[in-house]
């Protein structure tokens, strides 16, 4: 039967739409130039620089072991429970038993994730267990919601196996064991098989549930790629997806080859029945018993890696949580700051250490991880005004800075700041000011001047804001001059007026989107942090000329190196901070990740100030000996509940409307 023209266009249409993403993101791989928007280029740069990340190396490594260990568990223990259920007699208990295997995919992933992690911090305070949460957490939690999926493949494959066949095969002398591996085993595996495979591909997939049961350093590739926050994500990240988009292609067509074998063993019965030759026997149909041989031999090796994994002799622990994209990790020829401690370590005390290096994406994550109890981290580095809350409620430990010596490099100018007013909790990492990015080819060079460019008409629908209430209000607030600590109720009204006068001049509300739509020449204008407009220069295309500027007043920041009070070792959480601020590593960092450093090692340097540039450093370090008051005027400040909550409220109001 042929099909209609229109029908062939429509089909057409929704393979567009499926696969065109996916063919930009192959293309774009083979990208040579660092944009994710403008092709230059043939190259297999970021291959290579792919192969050379062993950050995203090491949680793709943990991504396919935890995958393999779920699938191989939940496929044995659904395989089990499907024959369970197949069995049952009772229509009423089988039913609730179908019903009770939905709930898991039914229920929406963040809720489950969520009441897990929960359950997990509730057990492991029970047993006074010093962090709740580990792979063995995460493992429980994929098998969980894999198990719905192999009960649905197998169950389908009991009910079409003619059930006096194992009744036959114990008349003839089989044991009900022998009978099920020798006669049912055989009639189900097709569905096992694709169960497995279902289990495998969804467990590599998981984001959310992953990210609610994830224990120290045992990061997954979903996760990893998630808190690439603090600069844009890399189109090596390009590349792996590519090259995992073939990976789940190939179980696809395992799985079709699996279900024709199916078909064709289904066909050989019936024929057999007619009293045809029957091809049950040839060669193809012990297909899938080779595949599922295969498979279980590649999961005892993943599991024997993981046992190897995990029995290594580390003396030493440190576990270390940071930003995303925030440390120099080897990739672009620079430092592998953790690698490095870890030599320098062994090579200094002699003694091995292990890092563990876990990134989050924001302050409130890493607040509400280490607030659960569901972690324990040595080293952990939030913002200003995270670090004044975490120290208020006590989730801090002070340091000892005999320990720290390299604290002397810091600038008087950073030292007793608000947050910390008596240098007792913190070492600061960075800090920065934020700006505004334009496009010289579309952004009149008199018009660049202060807050009011993203307030003027003429560049309508090219102006990006803010994606989260406090730094698109503090942009409105910034521009008329008012207390961006306000306790007042009429500031943030007045901040919200302004915020709903230009909604119709944004084109969108982002974050991390600012990096492909300011490089791409998308949008013209947008308030961002002075580091990251760097980050852009390096992939901006040809079309576009990005400048920057601060407006007056505006908001100064500074992230700081703090211990929190779960440390379980804070020797050597102080240690590493010391690393962290000797020459190499500190000047290593600070041209990673392009904000300014504190550190006198470091923008005194001349080799660094002569790689920044001029305009590169007039930009990061204005006001180095004025920074102090500066910032004590303008930064964030941690705002009682109450008035968060209101200007959250204003802010959804915005978003909504």
């Amino acid at each position: 039967m042929k099909m209609k023209p229109a029908a062939k266009v429509y089909t057409a249409l929704i393979f567009l739409f499926l696969f065109a993403p996916i063919a930009i993101l192959l293309v774009f791989s083979f990208n040579g130039a660092k944009s994710l928007s403008v092709f230059s280029t043939v190259s297999l740069k970021w291959y290579r620089e792919l192969f050379r990340d062993a950050e995203t190396l090491n949680a793709l490594k943990n991504t396919l072991i935890l995958a393999v260990c779920a699938s191989v568990l939940s496929t044995g223990m659904g395989t089990a429970a499907a024959v369970g259920i197949n069995k049952l007699r009772k229509r009423y208990l089988r039913a609730a038993l179908d019903t009770v295997t939905n709930i898991p995919m039914m229920n929406p992933d963040i809720i489950t994730g969520i009441s897990l992690m929960l359950m997990f911090v509730f057990v492991g305070q029970l047993f006074g267990m010093a962090t709740s949460l580990s792979f063995w957490t995460m493992l429980i939690a994929h098998i969980t919601f894999c198990l719905p999926y192999v009960i649905l493949q197998v169950l389908p494959k009991l009910k079409q196996m003619d059930p006096s066949l194992p009744e036959a095969a114990m008349d003839l002398g089989c044991t009900p064991l022998r009978a099920f591996f020798r006669v049912e085993v055989p009639e189900i595996l097709p569905g096992v098989i694709t169960g497995l495979l279902m289990a495998f591909t969804l467990s590599l997939d998981d984001f959310v549930i992953s990210y609610f049961t994830q224990g120290n350093g045992f990061q997954t590739l979903p996760i990893r790629i998630y808190n690439m926050t603090k600069k844009t994500v890399t189109p090596k990240m390009y590349a792996l997806a590519t090259l995992i988009f073939f990976a789940i292609l190939a179980l696809l067509l395992l799985t079709n080859l699996v279900d024709e074998d199916d078909s064709r063993r289904i066909r050989a019965a019936r024929d057999a029945r007619r009293g045809r030759r029957s091809h049950a026997h040839r060669p193809g149909s012990r297909r899938p018993l080779r595949i599922a041989v295969s498979l279980l031999v590649v999961a005892a090796l993943a599991i024997g890696a993981i046992g190897f994994y995990g029995q290594r002799a580390q003396p030493l622990v440190l576990n270390v949580y940071n930003w995303g994209e925030y440390v120099s990790d080897g990739s672009d020829d620079s430092l592998d700051t953790i690698q490095a401690f870890e030599a320098w370590y062994k090579e200094t005390y002699g003694v091995p250490v292990k890092v563990n290096y876990d990134t989050y994406a924001s302050n409130e994550d890493m607040y509400a991880k280490l607030k659960s109890g569901a972690v324990s981290y040595d080293v952990v580095v939030p913002s200003d005004y995270m670090i004044a809350r975490m120290a208020s409620e006590d989730m801090l430990l002070p340091l000892n800075f005999d320990n720290i010596p390299n604290y002397r490099y810091i600038a008087d100018s950073f030292k007793g700041l608000y947050y910390d007013a008596e240098n007792r909790y913190t070492v600061p990492y960075t800090y920065g000011i934020v700006g505004v990015i334009y496009d010289a080819n579309q952004v009149d060079e008199a018009d660049a001047d202060g807050w009011e460019l993203l307030w003027n008409e003429a560049y309508a629908g090219r102006i990006l804001q803010f994606n989260n209430s406090r730094d698109a209000m503090g942009t409105a607030l910034y521009r008329a001059r008012l207390d961006v600590n306000s306790t007042d109720r009429a500031v943030w009204d007045e901040a919200l007026a302004a915020l709903v006068a230009q909604h119709g001049l944004v084109k969108s509300y982002v974050m991390d989107e600012i990096f492909n739509m300011m490089e791409s020449g998308e949008a013209a204008v947008a308030a961002y942090y002075a580091g990251d407009y760097f980050t852009m220069l390096d992939a901006e295309a040809d079309s576009v000329d990005l400048r920057f500027y601060y407006p007056e007043p505006t908001n100064y920041f500074v992230d700081a190196m703090c211990i929190p009070a779960g440390c379980q070792n804070q020797e050597l959480a102080e240690i590493f901070i010391n690393y962290m601020l000797s020459e190499e590593p500190a000047i290593a960092n600070a041209e990673y990740v392009y904000y300014a450093s504190p550190n006198r090692l470091v923008y005194e340097n001349e080799d660094y100030v002569n790689d920044m540039g001029e305009e590169a450093m007039k930009i990061l370090y204005p006001n180095i000996e004025q920074f102090a008051e500066l910032y004590n005027q303008y930064a964030y400040r941690n705002l009682d509940q109450e008035t968060l909550d209101y200007v959250n409220s204003l802010w959804e109001t915005l978003k909504i409307n």
